[in-house]
Order: structure tokens, then sequence, then C-alpha cells
């Protein structure tokens, strides 16, 4: 094996870490931001309108993380600074 295909293969490996570990993660968080947002509602449902003014913009923040590590190994695939 040359090094070209060992950084190659890393890569590709790392690449798909990245994701899961994105995707799961974020999974997570959106999970647990729905389920305040429910429990919140059910407590209070005259503030809904700023419950879910809230709720939006948390989701917004974790799912940017997933989105960032699509971005990473994104680069990882197609664009490898390290392969050159």
């Amino acid at each position: 094996m040359t090094e070209h295909t060992v950084l190659a293969l890393g890569s590709i490996i790392i690449a798909g870490i990245t994701i899961a570990i994105g995707a799961f993660g974020a999974a997570l968080g959106e999970s647990r931001i729905g389920a305040a947002g429910m429990d919140a509602l059910a407590r209070q449902p005259d503030e809904a309108g700023s419950i879910t003014r809230n709720q939006f913009v948390a989701l917004a923040m974790v799912e940017s993380t997933a989105i960032f590590c699509l971005v990473i190994s994104l680069v990882l695939l197609f664009a490898n600074p390290l392969l050159g």
C-alpha cells in the first residue's frame, strides 16, 4: 500500500465516522429539544408563540452542527488537502 492509498482510506473512514457522530448527536439534541418544548407547551399553553420561536432557534443551532459534520466529511472525500 502506498502512502496515497493509506491517506485516502483513512479519509473515507474518518468521513464516515464524522457523519455518524454528527447525525447521532443532532438526533439526540433535536429529540431533547422537542420533548422539552412539548413539556413547556403542556405547562404554559399561553406562551405557545414564544416557546415555539425559541424552540425553532434551538433546533436550527443543533442542526447546524450536523451540517458542519457534513461539510467536513465532504471536504475529506472530495477536496482533501492531504491528498493534494
